[in-house]
């Protein structure tokens, strides 16, 4: 169409040429090659981009909503940005705002929505998911058989959640199986543990957070008095703080739980553009576990807040980082609220660990490399799918903390 047009306009300025007498045509010359006034590209864009949407409303063969149309447009924009940047609608939106308190109604799973794939990163404990035994490193390939759309996997993590009481379908498909696996699961009030923590004995205390939710810092805490008190008061001699398989979550839980280990210093600092967007963080003394030493385990699993705390205590010689190398995502996103519920997140800064570092797409490298056997086999507590003694990386852990005075005849 574009094409015809401009064929046609060359046709008519052509034809008006041969009419015009010479003087009018050496005159019209002249004004051509006038420079034309220069446009702000900005303008320009955004007249292009509201010509499309105009052109779709008018004369697309079926009729679309117009807030369709707009939401469209968005979604395009900043899809295109980078992996992390998206826009949320209004289900959407609540979805995050709900995550983020640690609160929801559905079926109990951590899951990673990279390469257009929603992979299971972690079910929760007690979670429907986990009841029905679904495990870390399945793919979703369907919820209610509808099929994940490698375009908007968001989708299919809004399908599974819904009304309390209120049933959804999974196809599964797990590296090994040949078929999909078909899971019917009770949507329930989901409350996301996200700290697990148990005294080991002689002194040693083992730490789990599944993700950075508004309430893991208070958590935190009150684990660390519990481990105190399980240690009749004594001081802790060594802690493992588990972050594997831990996707991240919130900028200000990461923070706050590095702060639980650190007396002073950066934390970590971001760069962006805007003044919002830079930001330093550092470490205030008086917490209950800044002094006892530490190893921290990781994956490649480990993500996002994950990494900051890790990368905080491995800058600062606070503690020994030991596992799999990191994820490496060294950015922040902030949610931006638009109008009628809708929000965009948008990648705002990239952050860098208190040496100056930026892990993005490099992810935080172990000081002692621990292969994992099987990312399936991590202890989850007492009476867990896998017990201790099945859990190689964080018997090493154990091992390394306890300067080797803890085998696994002790610990089964």
């Amino acid at each position: 169409m574009l094409r015809s047009i401009i064929v046609l306009l060359t046709g008519v300025v052509f034809g008006l040429g041969l009419a015009l007498g010479s003087t009018a045509w050496t005159a019209l010359q002249s004004r051509a090659k006038a420079p034309a006034p220069q446009l702000d590209p900005s303008v320009e864009s955004a007249a292009l981009v509201a010509e499309v949407i105009d052109r779709v409303r008018r004369e697309y063969v079926d009729k679309v909503d117009d807030r369709q149309i707009v939401e469209s447009a968005i979604r395009g924009i900043v899809r295109d940005l980078d992996p992390h940047s998206t826009f949320l609608d209004a289900d959407q939106y609540e979805d995050i705002r709900i995550s983020t308190s640690g609160n929801y109604t559905g079926v109990g799973l951590d899951v990673n929505l990279d390469g257009g794939k929603v992979t299971v990163v972690a079910p929760l404990a007690g979670a429907p998911a986990e009841r029905a035994g679904i495990l870390p490193g399945d793919l979703v390939a369907a919820v209610n058989d509808v099929p994940v759309d490698a375009n908007d996997v968001e989708a299919s993590v809004a399908r599974m959640r819904g009304a309390p009481g209120t049933s959804v379908t999974l196809s599964i498909v797990r590296p090994g199986n040949t078929a999909p696996l078909r899971f019917e699961l009770m949507r329930t009030e989901v409350h996301v543990q996200s700290v697990y923590s148990e005294y080991m004995g002689n002194g040693l205390a083992y730490v789990r957070l599944s993700s950075f939710a508004e309430g893991t810092p208070a958590d935190l805490d009150k684990a660390a008095h519990d481990l105190i008190a399980a240690a009749d008061h004594a001081p802790l001699l060594g802690m493992v703080l588990d972050l594997r398989s831990n996707p991240g979550g919130l900028l200000d839980a990461a923070v706050a739980v590095a702060d639980e280990f650190l007396d002073d210093g950066i934390i970590v600092s971001g760069i962006g553009r805007i003044r919002q967007a830079q930001f330093e963080q550092v470490a205030d003394a008086g917490d209950a576990l800044e002094d006892v030493p530490m190893v921290v385990l990781v994956n490649g699993a480990s993500a996002s807040a994950s990494e900051i705390v890790a990368g905080a205590l491995q800058d600062h010689h606070r503690a020994r980082i030991v596992g799999e190398t990191t994820y490496g995502k060294g950015s922040v996103q902030t949610v931006m609220p638009l109008g009628e519920g809708s929000a965009i997140k948008l990648t705002t800064s990239r952050y860098l660990t208190p040496s100056g570092r930026s892990i993005n797409g490099s992810g935080i490298a172990p000081d002692i490399v621990i292969p994992s056997v099987d990312i399936h086999h991590q202890y989850r507590g007492p009476g867990g799918p896998v017990p201790l003694r099945d859990d190689e990386q964080l018997l090493a852990a154990l091992r390394l903390i306890s300067h080797d005075s803890i085998t696994v005849s002790s610990v089964e």
